[in-house]
């Protein structure tokens, strides 16, 4: 039987602005502990969030998940330790081929707990934007919360 869908998502709403995503995928997180109860309980952030390669695996680095409030301290985690990420090897091979190229990098983009109770992440293969284009979508998403008013 199926876990109730939860409600739970984190969202990286910088990445959105300062990147210009190619390629999004869903990747498992390999949690400790008490990591799990605070994600569920939307105790974590993304802000600084990105991924980066350790011998042909992936971690992501940035992503703060608070301590839990009702764990013990010797039971506790460390809030911002590296997690791996588990990603199918197709995938990491065309992600680590990808990153070589200059100006690309993986962004964390949304955390969630997925229906069978696993905490996912989507991260996005990534362009740095450059002023110009910050500004060109500033203007646009003015344009339509315009269209939407009247």
């Amino acid at each position: 039987m199926p876990k109730a869908k939860s409600k739970i998502q984190i969202n990286n709403k910088r990445a959105s602005f300062d990147y210009e995503f190619l390629e999004t995928y869903e990747a498992g997180i390999v949690l400790v502990g008490t990591e799990i109860k605070s994600l569920r309980a939307g105790k974590a952030s993304l802000a600084d969030a990105f991924c980066y390669f350790v011998d042909g695996e992936l971690y992501v680095k940035g992503m703060n998940i608070s301590t839990y409030f009702w764990a013990s301290r010797w039971g506790s985690h460390e809030p911002a330790r590296d997690r791996k990420l588990l990603l199918t090897r197709k995938e990491l091979r065309h992600l680590a081929q990808a990153v070589k190229t200059k100006g690309l990098t993986i962004v964390a983009v949304r955390a969630y707990i997925a229906e069978n109770g696993y905490a996912k992440l989507h991260i996005a293969l990534a362009k740095g934007k450059k002023e110009f284009d910050k500004r060109a979508s500033i203007k646009e998403k003015d344009m339509r919360r315009e269209m939407e008013r009247g």
